[in-house]
């Protein structure tokens, strides 16, 4: 009996004592002294924990407090600006018939089954207020139809504006007003441990947010390596993303967009504990290309470059290990003129430090042909600086504003990417024709004009762009390539031609 009675009454003593904590954090949450942009006070009541109510807003090494943490007013900021896509496909035929009579008789000659019609679903951002939306290529690729659902559950008919295979970016545009457009951010800013939200609609489930911290940045995942010069330079975060999640936004806890969600590492596709955004410095300058000019502007420096580490830098005697190793520079470059040899190590874009491969393919994919950047870079233990002029895939400084009507001139001959209808009728993805054809290497192998290159080395041509950044390599790294490609009478052809 005494001791029921000693257990009661400490079980009475303990639950005053926790009724006293969590009426003093209501008390000192509900101060007139309290901030407007800190979460309610009864947000932290379940970790019974009245220095909580107490802490100053940064702690003694200056670092911002939980108590600043507050997600709900950036979900609530960005939630309307992110839509949910519907895609629609005609597939070729949902397998092999047999004819019932045909069968009965002994025959059994199978014929195709009739189209059927694929669904798939991702996300997108709303850019502007008029209609714009950013998502992701991989999203839209070769859909018939886009399909976009708003927050508030209104459907509209999008249109593909462009596509950006390289970044694995699509801008689609829908006919509305006044929407819910979330900001930009800046993503170069952003630190790997800050909080970071993750909007959009995984398996369907729409307006989901999840939330995590920045792991890592500038991270090459080689998810774009069947595109030729894909640029890889990924947030990494711990926010969970699954299959829907595609063409999401990434915020920052202001409700600024630093990312568009892309990729996650899985073993079974499904969320594994990391995930994979385009950095938003990407992302603005992609959208901004495919809207007033339809295609991208990409600039190139001409460079082969490698991410440095302990055997490289022990192989060529660097002195440091920081930033990124030219292994080659192409003849005629940016990086040529602007005096950049093999051997150089690049270690910042207009004051911009870089310590890798991705975050240099990044700091110069904000570019167009034709602006100037100042590269700082290491010869030796000397640092020096180069004011380059970057140039396009064709050695050009201009804009590229009618990609349809662009040609490629080399070696005696022009090359024009072909049209949708003829890669249609030839049942391929795509190629660059020879529409005018001159004395030249071309000429001397064999070929004739009208002849489309679809290949080189096995690697895939699919325009103009493929075609010209493929040669300026190939010509100083051997001397002889294999061409394969088509007449638009459907007769397919090899050639081998020497570069040198």
């Amino acid at each position: 009996m005494k001791k029921r009675h000693l257990l009661l009454t400490a079980v009475t003593a303990a639950l005053i004592g926790g009724l006293t904590a969590i009426g003093g954090i209501a008390y000192w949450g509900n101060s007139d002294d309290q901030s407007y942009d800190q979460p309610a006070a009864t947000e932290t009541a379940g970790r019974q924990n009245i220095q909580f109510a107490n802490l100053p807003a940064t702690n003694a090494q200056g670092l911002p407090s939980d108590s600043d943490l507050n997600f709900v007013d950036a979900a609530k900021a960005t939630t309307p600006g992110v839509v949910h896509i519907k895609t629609f496909y005609e597939t070729s035929g949902g397998g092999q018939m047999v004819d019932p009579l045909e069968e009965f008789f002994g025959f059994r000659r199978r014929r195709q089954g009739p189209p059927q019609r694929a669904e798939a679903s991702g996300s997108g951002v709303i850019i502007t207020t008029d209609g714009y939306i950013a998502t992701n290529n991989h999203v839209v690729e070769n859909a018939d139809e886009v399909e976009v659902t708003l927050h508030d559950n209104r459907q509209f008919r999008a249109k593909v504006i462009g596509t950006d295979p390289r970044t694995d970016m699509a801008l689609i545009k829908i006919d509305a007003e006044n929407l819910s457009a979330i900001p930009y951010g800046d993503s170069d800013a952003s630190q790997v441990g800050e909080w970071v939200l993750a909007v959009g609609n995984p398996f369907n489930l729409t307006s989901t947010v999840t939330a995590g911290i920045i792991s890592a940045k500038g991270r090459n995942i080689n998810i774009l390596r069947n595109e030729e010069y894909g640029i890889e330079s990924f947030i990494q975060t711990d926010a969970a993303v699954n299959p829907g999640n595609s063409g999401g936004a990434l915020v920052n806890l202001r409700g600024e967009l630093i990312g568009i969600n892309s990729a996650i590492a899985s073993p079974n596709g499904a969320y594994a504990g990391y995930s994979f955004a385009v950095p938003v410095t990407i992302v603005k300058k992609v959208m901004s290309d495919l809207k007033e000019y339809g295609v991208v502007q990409r600039a190139i420096l001409g460079v082969q470059i490698r991410t440095i580490n302990a055997e490289l830098a022990k192989e060529h005697d660097l002195d440091t290990y920081s930033g990124v190793y030219v292994a080659g520079v192409q003849e005629a470059s940016a990086a040529e003129k602007g005096g950049i040899e093999k051997g150089d190590v690049i270690t910042a874009v207009d004051q911009h430090k870089v310590t890798s491969v991705a975050e240099l393919q990044e700091a110069i994919a904000q570019y167009k042909p034709g602006d100037k950047v100042q590269l700082t870079y290491l010869r030796g233990s000397k640092k020096s600086k180069a004011t380059v002029t970057l140039q396009n895939f064709f050695g050009k400084t201009t804009a590229v504003k009618n990609p349809e009507g662009e040609t490629f001139d080399f070696n005696g001959a022009s090359f024009a990417d072909i049209s949708q209808k003829m890669a249609q009728k030839l049942n391929i993805k795509g190629g660059a024709q020879i529409v005018k054809l001159g004395d030249g290497i071309w000429k001397k192998a064999g070929m004739q004009k009208g002849f489309i290159i679809t290949g080189i080395d096995r690697q895939p041509i699919d325009n103009i762009q493929d075609l010209a950044s493929t040669l300026r390599y190939v010509q100083r790294a051997r001397g002889g390539i294999l061409i394969e490609g088509v007449y638009p009478n459907g007769q397919t052809a090899y050639y081998g031609i020497g570069t040198k």
